[in-house]
C-alpha cells in the first residue's frame, strides 16, 4: 500500500535585535550564564515590560517579505504554564490577534538538498503559512549527569513563531521550506538564522494516511533538531516507523516525540490526548499596537528577494538559470558578484570564476567569501586582463593562484612577472611567416588535410615568443596564411 506523508512546520526565529523584547538586556551568543539579565526578563515582582520596536519591525517586515496580511491591531497575550526555563511562569506571546497571517514561501530547486534537485515532486511549489507572531524566547536549559542548570541570558529574547499550513508532502521539501525561508530571513537582515547557535529551531508536525484516505492520520510532534539536514533525517525516519506501525495493525496516537541526531530515531517523550489550556488572555502591561504607521515605515524598506534577484541576474547579466540561482543562494556572494560584475564587459566569465576557482579556493582556504583575499573589482581585473588577451586563460590561472595568496593585483603580479601576452598582430604574424617557412613538413600535412599539424605550428609560434603569443591569434593568423 502506498502511503501519503503530510507534515506542518512550526519555526521559531531569534530576531536580529540588539536587546531583547521587553527589556534593556543585550541579545549576544555564548555569554557568560546568567550574566545579561534583569529583573524584567527574570520576572521578578513589580518589574514591567516595554515593547521592543526593532522587534515589531522585523516581524512586520518578515510578513511583507512574505506576503502575508498585516493585522491594523495586534496585541499580546500571556500564554501561562509552568516551566523550569519559564521564570514568570508565564510566556508573553500573541494568541489571536498575531501581526502578521497568511502568506507563503516559494520553493526552488537548488534549496532542495543536492541529492534530490533533479526528481523534485513539484517544482516552484509555494507552502503556504497561518500565522507569523512574536513573543519572547525561554532561558536555556543544560542537562548535566546529576543536575541541571538553567541560563536566563536566552529568555526574553524577541522570537518570531512561523507557523505553516499542513502542505509540506516529504522530508526533502520540508528542507527546502527551511533554506528557502533561511535565505528570506537573510536578505531581510532579520536574523542570521543559525540553528547551531539556537536562532532558528523547529518543530515538525508529521501523519501518514493510506493513498486513498482524505482524513489525515495522527498528528506526531518531533522535536530537538538542531540542523535542516537533521530535520529531513528526522522525518524520514519518522515517516519510515509510523508506515511500520500501520502496516503491522497498530494503531498510532498523538504524541511528541525527540530527535537522537546520533542514533538516527525519534523516541517517545509524552503522548498528548489533548491540547494544553493555556488560558490566554490579554497582557495588562501592554497595550495594543496599531501597526499602520510601522507598515507605511517598513514597506519602503523591503528588499530585493532571492526570487526576483535571479530572474534580475539572468536578465541583467545574462547569466544562467543554475548559475543565477547559486550566486543568489548566499547574499554575501551575490553581493560580491555585483560588485565585480559592475563593470564588465562579460559578466557571464566574472560568474564562471567566482563559481568555480574562487570558490573552489575559499573551500580549500576554509574561508567564507567576507573573508576574501581577492575584492570584487580585483578579479574583475583579471578577467578583463584574460577577456582582452593581454595574458592567456593558463597564465589567468597562475595569477589567481598568486592574487589569492599574496592579495596582490593581478596587473603587478603580470608586471612582475613579465608574462603579458603578445597581442599585437603584426608581431604575431612575423612569427607565423617565420614558422612556415622553417617547417614545410607541417604545413605540407596540414594542406594535405592533417589538422593536427596546425597544433604544431602554433606551439612552434608560441615556443618562438617565449610562451607570449596570443594562442588563438596565432592560430587564426596561421589558417589564414595557409589556405
Amino acid at each position: 500500500m502506498n502511503y501519503i506523508a503530510t507534515i506542518g512546520l512550526e519555526v521559531h526565529v531569534q530576531l536580529k535585535t540588539h536587546s531583547k523584547m521587553f527589556c534593556e538586556c543585550p541579545v549576544t551568543f555564548g555569554a557568560e550564564p546568567n550574566s545579561h539579565t534583569c529583573p524584567i526578563c527574570l520576572g521578578l515582582p513589580g518589574a514591567l515590560p516595554v515593547m521592543n520596536r526593532e522587534a515589531l519591525r522585523m516581524t512586520v517586515l518578515t510578513g511583507l517579505m512574505l506576503g502575508c496580511d498585516i493585522a491594523p491591531v495586534s496585541k499580546f497575550d500571556r500564554k501561562n504554564y509552568f516551566y523550569p526555563d519559564m521564570p514568570k511562569n508565564y510566556q508573553i506571546s500573541q494568541y489571536d490577534m498575531p501581526l502578521c497571517t497568511n502568506g507563503s514561501v516559494p520553493l526552488h530547486d537548488l534549496a532542495y538538498p543536492k541529492d534530490a534537485q533533479k526528481n523534485i515532486a513539484t517544482p516552484d511549489k509555494e507552502v503556504h503559512l497561518v500565522r507569523i507572531h512574536l513573543e519572547e524566547d525561554v532561558a536555556k536549559s543544560f542537562h548535566f549527569e546529576n543536575s541541571t542548570g538553567i541560563d536566563f541570558n536566552r529568555a526574553g529574547t524577541p522570537l518570531m513563531e512561523i507557523v505553516t499550513q499542513p502542505q509540506i508532502n516529504s522530508p526533502e521539501e520540508a528542507f527546502a521550506f527551511l533554506t528557502a525561508l533561511k535565505q528570506i530571513l537573510i536578505y531581510g537582515e532579520v536574523s542570521d538564522a543559525d540553528m547551531e547557535k539556537g536562532q532558528l529551531r523547529c518543530d515538525c508536525n508529521v501523519s501518514v494516511r493510506p493513498e486513498g484516505q482524505r482524513e489525515l492520520g495522527a498528528k506526531i510532534e518531533i522535536k530537538n533538531m538542531n540542523s535542516i539536514s537533521g530535520v529531513r533525517r528526522a522525518l524520514a525516519y519518522e515517516i519510515r516507523r509510523q508506515i511500520s506501525v500501520l502496516e503491522s495493525g497498530e494503531q498510532l496516537e498523538q504524541e511528541t516525540r525527540g530527535w537522537d541526531d546520533v542514533a538516527g530515531e525519534t523516541f517517545l517523550m509524552r503522548t498528548k490526548e489533548f491540547a494544553h489550556d493555556y488560558r490566554y488572555f490579554p497582557d495588562p502591561d501592554l497595550v495594543p499596537v496599531e501597526t499602520d504607521v510601522l507598515v507605511a515605515d517598513v514597506r519602503e524598506h523591503v528588499p530585493e528577494l532571492p526570487k526576483a534577484k535571479r530572474a534580475r541576474f539572468v536578465e541583467q547579466y545574462q547569466v544562467s538559470p543554475y548559475d543565477a540561482g547559486v550566486l543568489a543562494n548566499d547574499l554575501e556572494l551575490a553581493r560580491y558578484f555585483e560588485a565585480a560584475a559592475k563593470g564588465a564587459k562579460k559578466p557571464k566569465n566574472i560568474a564562471n570564476w567566482i563559481l568555480n576557482d574562487l570558490q573552489n579556493a575559499l573551500s580549500a582556504a576554509g574561508k567564507a567569501i567576507h573573508d576574501c583575499p581577492i575584492p570584487p573589482e580585483a578579479l574583475d581585473e583579471l578577467v578583463n586582463l584574460i577577456d582582452t588577451g593581454k595574458i592567456s586563460g593558463k597564465q589567468g590561472k597562475e595569477v589567481f593562484a598568486e592574487m589569492f595568496a599574496s592579495g596582490k593585483t593581478a596587473a603587478t603580479i603580470v608586471k612582475e612577472k613579465g608574462i603579458e601576452q603578445l597581442s599585437d598582430a603584426g608581431a604575431i604574424e612575423a612569427l607565423c611567416d617565420d614558422v612556415i617557412a622553417a617547417n614545410p613538413k607541417p604545413v605540407a600535412d596540414y594542406k594535405a588535410g592533417n589538422m593536427a599539424s596546425l597544433n604544431f605550428l602554433k606551439g612552434q609560434v608560441i615556443k618562438r615568443s617565449k610562451g607570449k603569443a596570443n594562442p588563438r591569434l596565432a592560430g587564426e593568423i596561421l589558417e589564414r596564411k595557409l589556405k
